[in-house]
């Protein structure tokens, strides 16, 4: 008899989740907490050359592939202008809302039903598998329930009601897409600048666009009420003060871009420590969610829906395809995670820090070419007709 998953989180992780599930011969629905998609919404994000294959293995690469530009490359530059590194970066950074769009609408073309405006509010196990109930009142059954509802995870409360919050990084982040202007820079190249009070990145598009990212530093975590009382324009404002004493183009950008977009705060997970219950899992930012700055985030939640599957597939037992997921992602997804925090801490280090980091950065970035330092990293590769045993 086919199992039926119910998905909770209809963003990135859950369709990808649900074509896994299916490819393993697990039906599956989405439930998603919000009334509509996610057209339009966020800013871009980057897929590994590891997310891009596990996508591969599901059969995405094309449905992904003409999406975002090329990145392979990445150049570091302090506030000064001098060059402190160009290393590989193999990744394609893609507009967030293209990639949802395109995954859902593929999930759909493939059979999952995706139900809008669900959600979650408890789950229990029943002697057939488990119910969920919904904040609208209603309440669906399955076999079992993933959770891919990012970092305020629902059910990852309901799994362990004493799991830690996120761990707040102490950055902000905001961006957006500057038309018009002449970026130093070619297609190809995630441009990093080390900015004396805030970190900046940069990219140019094919088509000339500059998409661009900032992480203003700020020690204390604020709250959504007060990074929406702020507005664009005085973002504007607060960004072009911050990069006033720096080189580079970060100030033409910033003027040249029609609309800031609202900022966020940047949480990691260090750790998880439940993982599954019974009957129900995490997967993606639920489990492990990592700083922007290890460029992995979306790269592990795929990851995660191809190792799941398979786990479903190839162990009988639920709790034991669930225990054997967990076996084999925790230790990798956490060094990712460790690996993030690492390369945020380096974005606001004062101006002691700043010297050292300077100095020592190309000659850590030259070994790390030189040894490969980072394949365990990109290199990483599923492979779907290996069987998994509980």
């Amino acid at each position: 008899m086919t199992k039926r998953a119910l998905i909770i989180g209809g963003g990135i992780a859950g369709p990808v989740t649900a074509m896994a599930l299916r490819r393993a011969g697990v039906d599956s629905e989405v439930f998603e907490a919000y009334d509509r998609g996610a057209e339009g919404v966020g800013a871009f994000l980057t897929v590994a050359r590891n997310g891009l294959e596990a996508l591969r293995l599901l059969g995405l690469d094309d449905v992904v592939g003409g999406l975002g530009m090329d990145t392979p490359v990445m150049e570091i530059r302090n506030a000064r202008g001098r060059l402190l590194a160009t290393t590989r970066q193999p990744s394609r950074t893609l507009r967030r809302a293209d990639l949802y769009q395109a995954l859902r609408d593929e999930a759909v073309r493939r059979g999952v039903p995706i139900h809008y405006g669900r959600r979650l509010v408890d789950a229990a196990s029943t002697p057939r598998g488990v119910r969920a109930v919904f904040a609208d009142g209603s309440e669906a059954e399955g076999d079992l329930l993933v959770g891919a509802d990012g970092l305020r995870s629902r059910t990852r409360t309901l799994i362990d009601p004493g799991a830690p919050r996120a761990r707040y990084v102490g950055l902000l982040n905001t961006g957006g897409y500057a038309e018009g202007v002449r970026a130093p820079g070619r297609p190809g190249v995630c441009y990093f600048v080390f900015g004396r009070r805030c970190f900046f990145g940069y990219m140019v598009h094919p088509d000339g666009q500059v998409w661009w990212f900032a992480n203003p530093p700020s020690r204390r975590e604020m709250s959504a009420e007060e990074l929406a009382a702020i507005t664009p324009e005085r973002w504007r404002a607060r960004l072009m003060d911050l990069f006033a004493s720096d080189a580079g183009p970060m100030r033409e950008i910033i003027a040249a871009t029609p609309r800031i977009l609202p900022a966020w705060n940047t949480y990691d997970y260090p750790t998880v420590p439940r993982w599954f219950g019974e009957r129900m899992v995490i997967v993606g930012d639920a489990a492990h969610a990592t700083s922007p700055s290890s460029g992995q985030g979306a790269s592990m939640a795929i990851e995660d829906a191809v190792v799941l599957g398979k786990c479903l597939r190839d162990v009988p037992d639920t709790t034991d395809a669930f225990a054997a997921f967990e076996r084999l992602r925790r230790e990798r997804v956490e060094r990712v995670v460790a690996q993030g925090k690492r390369n945020g801490d380096g974005k606001a280090p004062g101006a002691g820090g700043a010297f050292v980091r300077d100095l020592i950065l190309p000659v850590i970035m030259r070994q790390v070419e030189k040894r490969n330092a980072l394949a365990w990293m990109y290199d990483h590769r599923i492979t779907w007709d290996d069987h998994i045993t509980a």
